[in-house]
């Protein structure tokens, strides 16, 4: 009897445990069923704005790229699956294969990061009929294509693997070219295209002419600035060495480096336009004024110390266009005796030179101008100022100078955007020109210009004359700082010239700067015939008014290309539609972005043909 009674004891018990887990079961599964958590919020997706030249060009365009992963514990023949993969991938079969034996996490390791969807898709197919297909993961990552390579590759700048303009434009414009969302914002968000002022074209024929010239002089890099002298924007902006954007991550630091903005240097004799132009405007000198030039510049301070500075020549008695014709330091020197220093400095200022020029590009240097109060000012600062030495500037400053002697002594803000507009084509930004503080008045400008027209007909910039267009020009060539013993090197110089034309009207502003040619390093010798050569480009590019422009010689006629089906392939280079009629197009509208205007046979598209083709890209075709 004992027993039962604990038989039954035991029996109670345990079903009095299992209602009271049911109850707090019950108790819980109601709660959780009241505290479902919300749908997640749609993450919104932002599409990168494109960045193109001033006439449309693609320069930089948002597409996708993929990373490709394994599961290395999975891979049960890592050798075959190599094999299978290399070619797509274009990778060595045992790498491939030492990543996947080697890899530290036996659930996921990355193979190989940003192949394009052309490869994915490739691959995807491959591995659909073989065992590996569910031990791969691709990765859909945001991405960029630079269709024209390393072409103003410092302007246009890069995009990393995060998503974020890291140089350049790209860095520069980041919030307008891929706006961060907004709290509840969803869908897809388009950023802004960016057109630059550049005109790819021209662009390409310059670098051309950069190339050559660099290789030439065996120089270590160069510059080379066009400017719209009118309206500040830059037409062309050469930087070489230049890093191919689609392959930055291999590029050498001196390709990366955007020295037009960045570089600070001193130079040398092209500088002496804008010292004689303040002596001139501040009526220290006039243009009658003579100074004699024995070869050698010679003055003692109060304390004893004498300054000075040697010139190339004997030159006599000069006047100031006579100084600028010859470059002469002597002379140069003298009459920055007779301009008071703080007054010197203040149009030294003005010109802009000190400042940053406020071009929408980063780290932009600011150059170096001394004040009497500085450290290192000494009697002899102002003399070496007038020549160019004992100052620093960029290019991008000296191009700023210049369109103050091109606009009647007024400067022009400098820039590289010309419009913005947003997805749809609608203009959200347009250049409009801003004139800065008066530098000159424009009696003294004028005068700067014919003393520059004189230094091309008959000085030392006779090389860059053009003959049948008015040309000025300024050369220089400084000796370079020794960085390892002080002072200055005497095998290392910068050599530049700068060039203003027509002369009557200006509408151009070139200027070029080589830096450490081996032989020849005399500006004149090797700067200005450059600068003749690019002139010319110019001028026949943008059919400026003259005899034997190339604008004139064209016949006018378009070749109808064969009418070969035409494909829309990612990755692949954009088809030729010029002379198709629109019912060769039709085809492709269902699959592609194409916004069609007129009728008839195509006679104008964009992007250019032979440019790279992503889904993302939206093509413009004009008919007539």
């Amino acid at each position: 009897m004992t027993g039962f009674f604990r038989k039954g004891r035991v029996i109670f018990c345990l079903v009095f445990c299992a209602a009271i887990m049911i109850v707090v079961y019950a108790k819980f599964f109601s709660l959780a069923l009241g505290k479902q958590p919300a749908p997640r919020a749609r993450v919104p997706v932002v599409e990168r704005g494109a960045i193109v030249d001033r006439n449309g060009k693609q320069l930089a365009v948002q597409t996708d790229f993929f990373h490709i992963g394994v599961t290395p514990s999975k891979i049960r023949s890592p050798e075959t699956f190599s094999l299978l993969v290399a070619g797509t991938l274009e990778m060595d079969p045992a790498e491939i294969e030492s990543k996947i034996r080697t890899a530290t996490n036996p659930n996921f390791t990355y193979i190989k990061k940003k192949i394009s969807r052309a490869q994915r898709d490739e691959l995807q197919k491959i591995l659909s009929e073989s065992e590996f297909a569910d031990f791969v993961k691709f990765d859909k990552i945001p991405g960029r294509i630079y269709p024209e390579n390393s072409l103003a590759s410092q302007l246009i700048g890069y995009m990393g693997d995060a998503g974020r303009g890291l140089s350049g434009i790209e860095y520069s414009q980041q919030s307008v070219l891929q706006p961060e969302p907004k709290p509840g914002e969803t869908g897809t968000i388009h950023g802004d295209n960016i057109y630059l002022t550049i005109d790819a074209d021209l662009q390409y024929k310059l670098e051309k002419i950069a190339k050559n010239a660099m290789e030439t002089t065996m120089a270590e890099n160069i510059m080379l600035i066009a400017a719209n002298a009118v309206n500040g924007e830059i037409l062309s902006y050469v930087s070489l060495p230049s890093a191919n954007l689609n392959a930055y991550s291999f590029a050498d630091k001196e390709e990366t480096i955007d020295r037009p903005a960045v570089a600070a240097y001193e130079p040398g004799s092209v500088f002496k336009i804008f010292s004689v132009a303040s002596f001139l405007d501040a009526g220290s000198i006039t243009p009658d004024d003579s100074f004699l030039c024995d070869g050698i510049y010679q003055r003692k301070t109060n304390l004893g110390e004498t300054i000075t500075i040697k010139c190339l020549d004997h030159h006599g008695w000069i006047n100031a266009r006579t100084a600028l014709k010859y470059s002469c330091n002597d002379a140069l020197a003298q009459m920055s005796e007779r301009m008071e220093t703080n007054t010197f400095l203040s149009y030294i200022r003005k010109f802009g030179f000190g400042e940053r020029t406020g071009v929408e590009l980063p780290a932009e240097t600011r150059g170096s101008v001394k004040n009497v109060n500085d450290r290192y000012w000494s009697a002899r600062s102002k003399p070496t100022m007038s020549i160019g030495q004992e100052i620093s500037v960029s290019a991008l400053q000296m191009v700023q100078a210049a369109t103050a002697l091109a606009n009647g002594g007024v400067p022009i803000q400098l820039t590289v955007i010309q419009r913005i507009t947003d997805v749809d084509g609608n203009i959200k930004y347009i250049h409009k020109p801003q004139t800065k503080e008066r530098v000159l008045n424009a009696a003294s400008a004028q005068y700067l210009l014919s003393c520059m027209e004189t230094t091309a007909k008959s000085g030392t910039g006779t090389r860059a004359a053009l003959g049948d267009i008015s040309i000025g020009v300024k050369t220089g060539t400084a000796q370079m700082a020794d960085t390892v013993h002080g002072g200055y090197s005497n095998t290392d110089f910068l050599s530049n010239c700068m060039a203003i034309f027509p002369i009557e009207k200006p509408e151009i502003i070139l200027y070029i700067v080589i830096e450490k040619a081996k032989g020849e390093t005399y500006a004149g010798r090797i700067v200005a015939p450059v600068i003749a050569e690019a002139a010319d480009e110019i001028i026949d590019h943008l059919g400026m008014t003259r005899n034997g422009a190339a604008s004139l010689e064209h016949s006018g006629k378009i070749t109808i290309k064969d009418n070969a089906p035409l494909a829309l392939v990612p990755g692949r280079p954009m088809p030729n539609f010029l002379g198709r009629p629109k019912c060769d197009i039709i085809p492709l509208l269902e699959t592609a972005n194409i916004k069609i205007t007129g009728e008839g046979w195509v006679v104008a598209q964009n992007p250019q043909p032979g440019m790279p083709y992503t889904e993302n890209t939206e093509i413009e075709l004009t008919f007539e």
